[in-house]
């Protein structure tokens, strides 16, 4: 006796095995989302497990899988930040995505060549923005003499969450 499936039990079938894949993946990605921002931390500041300020940026962050808290790297004359770091669903982030300096600091922005190609642009005012490249060790940097917060976003993957915030004080 040879059974006989119909498309709709085929169908029916798949989107079972679908829905029941999803759902683990869910329940067991958590902490993959931690882990990757743990990476960004550990290279940033050479501090690792410290805790770092939380705050809300008026929902900056709200699509931002990396974001893990302001990077208190004031007094030091110059400050490196990824771009292109694991985040986001590939290499869509900045790393680490918020950090405070002084006033005079040179913050540069190095391309780690994944993600595709990136650019680093102020969208509130148009300070400062830097050309698009996908050229791993690319950098471009910006001095920050005025305290306040400066927001800024890659143009390309700013839907998948890529922005950053330097906080000068």
């Amino acid at each position: 006796m040879t059974q006989r499936f119909t498309r709709r039990s085929v169908l029916r079938a798949t989107a079972a095995s679908t829905g029941i894949a999803l759902l683990a993946g869910c329940s067991s990605s958590s902490g993959g989302a931690d882990d990757e921002g743990g990476d960004g931390d550990s290279s940033s500041d050479g501090e690792g497990t410290s805790e770092h300020e939380m705050r809300d940026f008026g929902g900056w962050f709200d699509r931002t899988a990396n974001y893990d808290g302001v990077h208190d790297l004031t007094g030091q004359d110059t400050v490196t930040l990824a771009v292109g770091a694991a985040g986001n669903g590939g290499g869509y982030a900045f790393a680490p995505a918020a950090v405070q300096v002084s006033p005079g600091t040179t913050v540069v922005w190095e391309w780690t060549g994944n993600g595709g190609t990136h650019n680093v642009v102020n969208r509130e005012d148009g300070l400062f923005e830097s050309e698009l490249t996908v050229s791993e060790g690319h950098t471009f940097e910006y001095t920050f003499e005025e305290s306040g917060e400066y927001k800024y976003v890659c143009v390309p993957h700013e839907t998948l969450g890529m922005v950053g915030v330097v906080v000068v004080e």
